[in-house]
Protein backbone atom coordinates (compact mmCIF):
# COMPACT_ATOMS: atom_id res chain seq x y z
CA UNK A 1 0.00 0.00 0.00
CA UNK A 2 1.05 3.30 -0.99
CA UNK A 3 1.03 6.42 1.50
CA UNK A 4 -1.95 8.29 -1.09
CA UNK A 5 -4.03 5.29 -1.30
CA UNK A 6 -4.64 5.53 2.75
CA UNK A 7 -7.37 7.43 3.65
CA UNK A 8 -9.77 5.36 6.37
CA UNK A 9 -8.83 5.08 9.64
CA UNK A 10 -10.49 2.74 12.29
CA UNK A 11 -9.59 3.72 16.09
CA UNK A 12 -10.83 1.06 18.47
CA UNK A 13 -11.60 2.40 22.02
CA UNK A 14 -12.75 5.67 22.63
CA UNK A 15 -11.72 6.77 25.92
CA UNK A 16 -9.56 10.14 25.68
CA UNK A 17 -6.73 9.00 23.15
CA UNK A 18 -8.64 7.33 21.21
CA UNK A 19 -10.48 10.56 20.82
CA UNK A 20 -8.23 12.87 19.96
CA UNK A 21 -6.44 10.69 17.55
CA UNK A 22 -9.88 10.24 15.39
CA UNK A 23 -10.09 13.79 15.65
CA UNK A 24 -6.70 14.71 14.10
CA UNK A 25 -7.26 12.31 11.73
CA UNK A 26 -10.54 13.71 10.92
CA UNK A 27 -8.69 17.21 10.55
CA UNK A 28 -5.85 16.26 8.51
CA UNK A 29 -8.74 14.78 5.46
CA UNK A 30 -9.07 11.31 6.43
CA UNK A 31 -12.42 9.29 6.74
CA UNK A 32 -12.14 7.78 10.53
CA UNK A 33 -14.83 5.06 12.00
CA UNK A 34 -14.22 5.64 15.76
CA UNK A 35 -15.54 2.14 17.60
CA UNK A 36 -16.25 0.93 21.06
CA UNK A 37 -17.81 -1.66 22.71
CA UNK A 38 -20.06 0.31 24.87
CA UNK A 39 -22.21 2.82 23.36
CA UNK A 40 -22.26 4.76 25.76
CA UNK A 41 -18.85 5.40 25.76
CA UNK A 42 -19.56 6.06 22.19
CA UNK A 43 -22.03 8.82 22.80
CA UNK A 44 -20.12 10.48 25.37
CA UNK A 45 -17.03 10.51 22.91
CA UNK A 46 -19.11 12.16 20.67
CA UNK A 47 -19.58 15.24 22.68
CA UNK A 48 -16.16 14.90 23.68
CA UNK A 49 -15.17 15.73 20.06
CA UNK A 50 -17.42 18.49 19.63
CA UNK A 51 -16.17 20.10 22.48
CA UNK A 52 -12.59 19.84 21.49
CA UNK A 53 -13.88 21.19 18.23
CA UNK A 54 -15.92 24.27 19.73
CA UNK A 55 -12.55 24.76 21.83
CA UNK A 56 -10.22 24.80 18.57
CA UNK A 57 -12.43 26.97 16.71
CA UNK A 58 -12.70 29.52 19.71
CA UNK A 59 -8.91 29.60 20.07
CA UNK A 60 -8.53 30.32 16.38
CA UNK A 61 -6.40 26.79 15.55
CA UNK A 62 -9.24 25.70 13.31
CA UNK A 63 -12.12 27.74 11.35
CA UNK A 64 -15.56 26.57 11.07
CA UNK A 65 -15.68 25.30 7.69
CA UNK A 66 -12.48 23.37 8.64
CA UNK A 67 -14.21 21.88 11.99
CA UNK A 68 -17.21 21.01 10.15
CA UNK A 69 -15.54 19.04 7.39
CA UNK A 70 -13.99 16.95 10.08
CA UNK A 71 -16.94 16.54 11.80
CA UNK A 72 -18.77 15.04 8.84
CA UNK A 73 -15.69 12.71 8.26
CA UNK A 74 -16.16 10.97 11.85
CA UNK A 75 -18.42 7.69 12.14
CA UNK A 76 -19.44 6.46 15.35
CA UNK A 77 -19.85 2.48 15.42
CA UNK A 78 -20.46 -0.21 17.84
CA UNK A 79 -20.72 -2.89 15.66
CA UNK A 80 -17.09 -4.45 14.89
CA UNK A 81 -18.58 -5.96 11.33
CA UNK A 82 -19.15 -2.05 10.74
CA UNK A 83 -16.63 -0.83 12.01
CA UNK A 84 -13.76 -2.55 9.94
CA UNK A 85 -14.94 -2.32 6.90
CA UNK A 86 -12.52 -0.64 3.63
CA UNK A 87 -10.27 0.07 6.44
CA UNK A 88 -6.65 0.91 5.73
CA UNK A 89 -5.09 1.93 9.17
CA UNK A 90 -6.27 0.54 12.41
CA UNK A 91 -5.24 2.72 15.81
CA UNK A 92 -6.17 0.86 19.02
CA UNK A 93 -6.05 2.69 22.05
CA UNK A 94 -7.18 -0.05 24.60
CA UNK A 95 -6.79 -0.53 28.38
CA UNK A 96 -3.41 -1.33 29.35
CA UNK A 97 -3.59 -5.17 29.32
CA UNK A 98 -1.45 -7.08 26.66
CA UNK A 99 -4.17 -10.15 26.84
CA UNK A 100 -6.89 -7.39 25.95
CA UNK A 101 -4.72 -5.97 23.05
CA UNK A 102 -4.22 -9.38 21.83
CA UNK A 103 -7.81 -10.58 21.58
CA UNK A 104 -9.13 -7.58 20.44
CA UNK A 105 -5.96 -7.30 17.20
CA UNK A 106 -7.26 -11.35 16.81
CA UNK A 107 -11.02 -10.27 16.57
CA UNK A 108 -9.76 -7.22 13.79
CA UNK A 109 -7.55 -9.76 11.61
CA UNK A 110 -11.04 -11.86 11.44
CA UNK A 111 -12.55 -8.67 9.84
CA UNK A 112 -10.35 -6.29 8.24
CA UNK A 113 -8.89 -6.34 4.71
CA UNK A 114 -5.54 -7.84 4.32
CA UNK A 115 -4.17 -4.36 3.29
CA UNK A 116 -4.86 -3.16 6.82
CA UNK A 117 -2.19 -1.89 8.82
CA UNK A 118 -2.29 -2.17 12.68
CA UNK A 119 -1.14 -0.30 15.35
CA UNK A 120 -1.17 0.15 19.17
CA UNK A 121 -1.16 3.52 21.02
CA UNK A 122 -0.05 1.38 24.03
CA UNK A 123 1.91 3.86 26.34
CA UNK A 124 4.18 1.54 28.54
CA UNK A 125 3.69 -2.29 26.63
CA UNK A 126 5.65 -3.33 23.64
CA UNK A 127 4.41 -4.64 20.36
CA UNK A 128 6.20 -8.26 20.24
CA UNK A 129 3.80 -9.04 23.32
CA UNK A 130 0.70 -9.42 21.04
CA UNK A 131 1.93 -9.27 17.56
CA UNK A 132 1.13 -12.53 16.42
CA UNK A 133 -2.05 -12.61 17.62
CA UNK A 134 -2.25 -9.31 14.92
CA UNK A 135 -2.33 -12.20 12.78
CA UNK A 136 -0.59 -9.70 10.60
CA UNK A 137 3.21 -8.91 12.53
CA UNK A 138 4.88 -8.09 9.09
CA UNK A 139 2.19 -4.68 9.22
CA UNK A 140 1.98 -4.55 12.77
CA UNK A 141 3.82 -1.36 15.01
CA UNK A 142 2.98 0.73 17.96
CA UNK A 143 1.98 3.96 16.90
CA UNK A 144 2.27 5.95 20.25
CA UNK A 145 0.54 9.54 20.38
CA UNK A 146 0.69 12.14 23.49
CA UNK A 147 -2.06 14.33 24.72
CA UNK A 148 -3.14 16.63 23.63
CA UNK A 149 -2.77 15.26 20.36
CA UNK A 150 -2.47 18.38 18.49
CA UNK A 151 -0.28 20.14 20.44
CA UNK A 152 2.22 17.58 21.80
CA UNK A 153 2.39 16.60 18.52
CA UNK A 154 5.23 13.95 18.92
CA UNK A 155 4.66 10.13 17.87
CA UNK A 156 7.00 7.39 18.63
CA UNK A 157 6.73 4.56 15.96
CA UNK A 158 7.70 1.53 17.75
CA UNK A 159 8.50 -1.43 15.28
CA UNK A 160 8.96 -5.63 16.64
CA UNK A 161 11.54 -7.22 14.95
CA UNK A 162 8.89 -8.96 12.60
CA UNK A 163 7.62 -5.23 11.36
CA UNK A 164 8.54 -4.34 7.67
CA UNK A 165 10.73 -1.15 6.70
CA UNK A 166 7.60 -0.68 4.43
CA UNK A 167 5.44 -0.82 7.34
CA UNK A 168 7.78 1.57 9.08
CA UNK A 169 8.27 4.27 6.20
CA UNK A 170 4.00 4.22 5.66
CA UNK A 171 3.81 4.77 9.43
CA UNK A 172 6.24 7.53 8.90
CA UNK A 173 4.65 9.53 6.25
CA UNK A 174 1.43 8.77 7.49
CA UNK A 175 2.29 10.54 11.15
CA UNK A 176 3.73 13.27 8.91
CA UNK A 177 0.32 14.00 6.87
CA UNK A 178 -1.62 14.13 10.13
CA UNK A 179 0.63 17.16 11.74
CA UNK A 180 2.87 14.96 13.69
CA UNK A 181 6.67 14.34 14.58
CA UNK A 182 7.62 10.83 13.82
CA UNK A 183 10.09 9.37 16.08
CA UNK A 184 11.53 6.26 15.04
CA UNK A 185 12.83 3.62 17.45
CA UNK A 186 15.60 0.68 16.69
CA UNK A 187 14.42 -1.46 19.28
CA UNK A 188 11.63 -1.78 21.48
CA UNK A 189 11.60 -0.16 24.95
CA UNK A 190 9.08 -0.25 27.93
CA UNK A 191 7.65 3.65 27.89
CA UNK A 192 9.03 4.24 24.25
CA UNK A 193 10.72 7.68 24.79
CA UNK A 194 9.27 11.06 26.28
CA UNK A 195 6.83 8.55 28.31
CA UNK A 196 9.87 6.65 29.69
CA UNK A 197 11.10 10.71 31.10
CA UNK A 198 7.58 11.01 32.07
CA UNK A 199 7.30 7.86 34.22
CA UNK A 200 10.01 8.71 36.22
CA UNK A 201 8.81 11.47 37.15
CA UNK A 202 5.18 10.88 37.84
CA UNK A 203 7.04 7.91 40.11
CA UNK A 204 8.94 10.17 41.98
CA UNK A 205 5.79 12.36 42.28
CA UNK A 206 3.39 9.64 43.56
CA UNK A 207 6.38 8.39 45.96
CA UNK A 208 6.39 11.74 47.36
CA UNK A 209 2.55 11.55 47.95
CA UNK A 210 2.16 8.14 48.57
CA UNK A 211 4.45 8.13 51.43
CA UNK A 212 2.86 11.47 52.86
CA UNK A 213 6.11 13.59 52.61
CA UNK A 214 3.92 16.58 51.16
CA UNK A 215 0.36 16.75 50.08
CA UNK A 216 -0.49 16.63 46.18
CA UNK A 217 -0.36 20.36 45.68
CA UNK A 218 2.70 21.05 46.99
CA UNK A 219 4.69 18.80 45.28
CA UNK A 220 3.33 20.31 41.89
CA UNK A 221 3.92 23.72 43.21
CA UNK A 222 7.36 22.66 43.79
CA UNK A 223 7.47 21.34 40.20
CA UNK A 224 6.05 24.46 39.09
CA UNK A 225 7.41 26.79 40.83
CA UNK A 226 11.20 26.21 39.56
CA UNK A 227 10.51 24.82 35.72
CA UNK A 228 8.20 27.28 35.55
CA UNK A 229 5.53 25.23 33.70
CA UNK A 230 1.54 25.83 33.70
CA UNK A 231 1.30 22.41 34.75
CA UNK A 232 2.66 19.91 37.36
CA UNK A 233 2.90 16.30 37.63
CA UNK A 234 -0.63 15.51 39.34
CA UNK A 235 -2.22 18.16 36.99
CA UNK A 236 -0.65 16.00 34.40
CA UNK A 237 -2.32 12.49 36.00
CA UNK A 238 -5.53 14.58 35.92
CA UNK A 239 -4.91 14.72 31.96
CA UNK A 240 -4.01 11.55 30.96
CA UNK A 241 -6.48 9.79 33.33
CA UNK A 242 -6.04 8.13 36.56
CA UNK A 243 -7.38 5.04 35.55
CA UNK A 244 -4.67 4.79 32.97
CA UNK A 245 -1.92 6.00 35.51
CA UNK A 246 -3.24 3.43 38.06
CA UNK A 247 -3.66 0.33 35.57
CA UNK A 248 0.36 0.94 34.26
CA UNK A 249 1.38 1.79 37.62
CA UNK A 250 -0.40 -1.81 38.93
CA UNK A 251 0.82 -3.79 36.20
CA UNK A 252 4.43 -3.03 37.18
CA UNK A 253 3.94 -3.09 40.74
CA UNK A 254 2.40 -6.46 40.30
CA UNK A 255 5.30 -7.74 37.44
CA UNK A 256 8.42 -6.44 39.50
CA UNK A 257 7.11 -6.74 42.82
CA UNK A 258 8.13 -3.51 43.71
CA UNK A 259 6.72 -2.38 47.24
CA UNK A 260 7.01 1.32 46.57
CA UNK A 261 4.97 0.86 42.85
CA UNK A 262 2.27 -1.12 44.98
CA UNK A 263 2.14 1.80 47.26
CA UNK A 264 2.14 4.91 44.77
CA UNK A 265 -0.92 2.48 43.13
CA UNK A 266 -2.85 2.12 46.17
CA UNK A 267 -2.84 6.08 46.78
CA UNK A 268 -3.87 6.51 43.22
CA UNK A 269 -6.34 3.48 43.11
CA UNK A 270 -7.87 5.46 46.62
CA UNK A 271 -9.21 8.69 44.11
CA UNK A 272 -10.61 6.15 41.69
CA UNK A 273 -12.54 4.44 44.25
CA UNK A 274 -13.70 7.94 45.31
CA UNK A 275 -14.70 8.69 41.52
CA UNK A 276 -12.34 10.58 41.06
CA UNK A 277 -11.27 9.70 37.22
CA UNK A 278 -9.28 12.71 36.75
CA UNK A 279 -10.28 15.72 33.97
CA UNK A 280 -12.64 13.21 31.54
CA UNK A 281 -15.28 13.50 34.45
CA UNK A 282 -14.78 16.58 35.93
CA UNK A 283 -12.22 15.62 39.31
CA UNK A 284 -9.12 13.96 39.94
CA UNK A 285 -6.70 15.66 42.13
CA UNK A 286 -8.42 18.74 41.30
CA UNK A 287 -11.41 19.74 39.96
CA UNK A 288 -12.11 20.66 36.59
CA UNK A 289 -12.96 23.06 34.64
CA UNK A 290 -11.42 25.37 37.22
CA UNK A 291 -8.38 23.42 38.73
CA UNK A 292 -6.84 24.66 41.76
CA UNK A 293 -3.37 25.37 40.23
CA UNK A 294 -4.75 27.41 37.55
CA UNK A 295 -5.91 30.25 39.82
CA UNK A 296 -3.56 32.89 40.71
CA UNK A 297 -2.17 32.94 43.94
CA UNK A 298 -1.72 28.97 43.97
CA UNK A 299 2.29 28.93 43.46
CA UNK A 300 2.09 31.09 47.52
CA UNK A 301 -0.28 28.16 48.90
CA UNK A 302 -3.04 30.70 48.89
CA UNK A 303 -6.84 28.57 48.49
Amino acid sequence: MKIDSLKRVLVVGSGTMGQQIGLQCALHSYDVVLYDVDPIALTMAENRIAGYLAHRVEDGHVDNAAATAARKRLTFEPNANIAAQNVDLLSESVPEDPVLKGQVFAQFNNLCPPRTLFTTNTSTLIPSMFAEMTGRPQQFAALHFHLPVWSSNVVDIMPHKGTSPETVALLESFAQRIGQIPIILEQENHGYVFNTMLEAFLRSALTLAANGITPVENVDRAWMGIMKTPIGPFGIIDLVGLETVWKITDFWASTTKDTQLRKNADFIKTFIDDGRLGIKNGQGFYIYPNPAFEAEGFLMGHK
